[in-house]
């Protein structure tokens, strides 16, 4: 069950720049080596911060050679921490009404600064890194293996290609949309990161005391 418990989570970390910036790089001139790139990045990122948290998380609660309740229950507090702090990030950041000037700058990116930027917005965004550690560290309280958090990683990467994907199959008809799917995202998709951290806080909190 872990497997589809986080799967949700894949959402929040899209929102915000780690999204806008491939729908920049999916019109600008090198547009298929810079998707690819910046999916790549990103990739090498998030399973570098999913597997050290797992590993500190099982390393923790492996001290005494076995995952005991008590070692458990303060994983489970560990991650309650980290989806509050994103919650409340997430909602401070709410009233971002335009990309930061820099994003768009991407049109003449290169795939080395669109692997650079996959890596540090999905591996150093401070929301990111919070729910890639709280993805790792719940499946290490749970004693999952981290295999479980595949479905998490690939979902991320999935929507993170979609809009290079969508310019592959559409062409102009998508380059024409991505700006109104751009803006409707940087004003909603708060929303929709709330939602997804307060289903996986009731989720840790029934395993919590369950």
């Amino acid at each position: 069950m872990s497997f589809l418990e986080v799967l949700p989570l894949a959402i929040v970390m899209i929102a915000g720049p780690q999204i806008l910036s491939p729908i920049f790089l999916a019109t600008s001139d090198q547009w298929r080596a810079n998707s690819t790139a910046y999916v790549l990045g990103a990739s090498l990122s998030i399973s570098l911060v999913v597997g050290i948290a797992y590993l500190f998380g099982n390393s923790f609660g492996a001290s005494g050679g076995l995952l005991g309740a008590s070692a458990k229950q303060l994983l489970y507090v560990l991650v309650l921490v980290f989806l509050l702090y994103a919650a409340v990030d997430t909602y401070r950041k709410r009233d971002v009404s335009k990309p930061p000037a820099w994003m768009g700058k991407l049109t003449n990116a290169t795939p080395q600064l669109s692997l650079k930027l996959g890596f540090l917005l999905l591996g150093v965004f401070p929301t990111d890194i919070v729910t890639s550690v709280s993805v790792g560290t719940y499946l290490a309280a749970n004693g999952d293996p981290v295999t479980d958090a595949t479905g998490f990683v690939l979902l991320t990467l999935f929507l993170l290609a979609v809009p290079s994907l969508s310019v592959f199959l559409l062409g102009e008809r998508a380059e024409a949309a991505l700006p109104q799917v751009r803006n409707w995202m940087n004003e909603n998709s708060w929303v929709i990161s709330e939602a997804v951290i307060l289903l996986f806080v009731v989720l840790t909190l029934q395993n919590l005391f369950g």
